[in-house]
């Protein structure tokens, strides 16, 4: 597994199509779980995990059964636990959920690169 991760807007797909060209790529914001299992790779993972929780489902095991799903995978999603604290209650689950389940992917993760401006770093890897 491998993860791109940054800001909105940062560049994160055009590096992640630039790094593996030819990959199959799935859009997380519509994909289904057999889908995303069986991809190559996943543009926007924190809409996955935003579906989940507007669905009230739980996302306390997403990151251990993605892992045992599709080990390979390569995921490209947005950081969104910077900036002021959402007044929503649910936008305040969403952020967490997305800064548990990333955290434990990146910790299973062989490589991890963040991207600011276009630019790739790779901070695990």
């Amino acid at each position: 597994m491998e993860m791109i991760i940054g800001g909105a807007f940062q560049g994160k797909e055009k590096l992640a199509r630039k790094m593996y060209p030819g990959l199959v790529w799935v859009y997380a914001k519509d994909a289904s779980w057999e889908e995303i299992c069986s991809s190559g790779g996943v543009i926007g993972f924190h809409d996955y995990i935003r579906r989940l929780v507007e669905e009230e489902r739980d996302t306390s095991s997403l990151a251990a059964d993605l892992i045992r799903e599709n080990p390979d995978i390569i995921l490209v999603s947005d950081e969104v636990g910077y900036g002021v604290v959402p007044i929503e209650r649910t936008d305040r689950i969403y952020r967490e959920a997305v800064g548990r389940v990333c955290t434990s992917l990146a910790s299973y993760s062989t490589r991890v690169t963040r991207v600011v401006c276009g630019i790739g770093n790779t901070i695990k890897g």
